[in-house]
């Protein structure tokens, strides 16, 4: 299967998931965004995202362009994760969703990354 394929294995779908990763997940903050982790240990597996964007944010085209964003760059990015973990993404009030790009993102997650693989080596 190509690198570039974002498959249902790959997201969060159900109520219950989402509701354990919020509760027992760990809070992770960006300038834009809250992440919560749920680190299921090491190995293969990756990570599997979901994502909450609030009507608040605006119209449905604005909360689509913000998810559509969110999911090239972890399916862009699906090989630096080496954890099995669930990732849930939540914009804050200060994101601009009409303004989002690609290059914001990625400045604002690649560095996440390493805190999210870390996550595993501090007993998660």
């Amino acid at each position: 299967m190509s690198r570039l394929s974002w498959t249902k294995e790959h997201k969060l779908l159900r109520k219950p998931e989402f509701d354990l990763c919020y509760e027992q997940g760990k809070k992770l903050f960006t300038k834009s965004f809250i992440l919560f982790v749920l680190c299921h240990g090491s190995g293969p597996g990756g990570v599997r995202l979901g994502l909450t964007v609030s009507r608040k944010k605006g119209p449905a085209v604005v909360r689509n362009r913000i998810k559509r964003v969110l999911r090239s760059f972890f399916r862009l990015n699906q090989e630096q994760f080496h954890i099995r973990a669930d990732v849930i993404v939540v914009p804050k009030r200060i994101l601009n969703g009409r303004a989002v790009t690609y290059g914001q993102v990625e400045k604002e997650f690649l560095p996440m990354i390493g805190r999210i693989n870390k996550l595993v080596g501090d007993g998660e």
